[in-house]
């Protein structure tokens, strides 16, 4: 399994920078390669991307939202990938968004991409064209305040940590 970890700062207040990432129907604006996403319910989403070259297509479910402080998600079928996006007041208008995925690359294609750095590269660049989305336009574009918990865990609450 693959794992990358980047982090941005972006000049607005968290609840901005949190409240614009879960419009995940958004993401095609500013993720490369990434064609659709659906939010399904307030827990699954469907997403359609091309990787390595080709059309994809996964469902993935929340796992763990908390307002204003992380998401976190693994997937149900399609593409292995599981991640976690936290973001951290720096100030009343500065945030710091740390985002951690997991991914298997599938075939020779993906995994020399892989280990060339390409992913990495990829996911710097989204949260580049995020930043540079929230920021030009000052504001969220609409944002969902409810809590999601981890079911297994005994307070549903986990302690923050990304899914295997």
């Amino acid at each position: 399994m693959a794992r990358v970890e980047k982090n941005i700062e972006v000049a607005v207040p968290v609840r901005t920078a949190y409240n614009q990432w879960t419009q995940f129907e958004q993401f095609p604006r500013f993720m490369e390669g990434v064609k659709e996403v659906r939010q399904l319910d307030d827990r699954h989403l469907h997403w359609r991307a091309e990787i390595g070259g080709r059309d994809e297509e996964w469902d993935a479910e929340i796992q763990e939202q908390v307002p204003d402080e992380k998401v976190i998600w693994r997937n149900t079928d399609g593409r292995t990938n599981a991640g976690m996006v936290k973001f951290d007041q720096l100030g009343p208008d500065r945030t710091r968004v740390h985002l951690e995925m997991s991914y298997e690359p599938e075939g020779m294609v993906e995994n020399i991409g892989d280990a060339l750095g390409v992913v990495s590269r990829r996911v710097e660049g989204d949260l580049e064209r995020f930043k540079d989305y929230i920021e030009s336009r000052g504001n969220e574009s609409g944002g969902w305040r409810g809590e999601i918990g981890n079911d297994n865990a005994p307070d549903g609450h986990t302690s923050g940590s990304m899914p295997a």
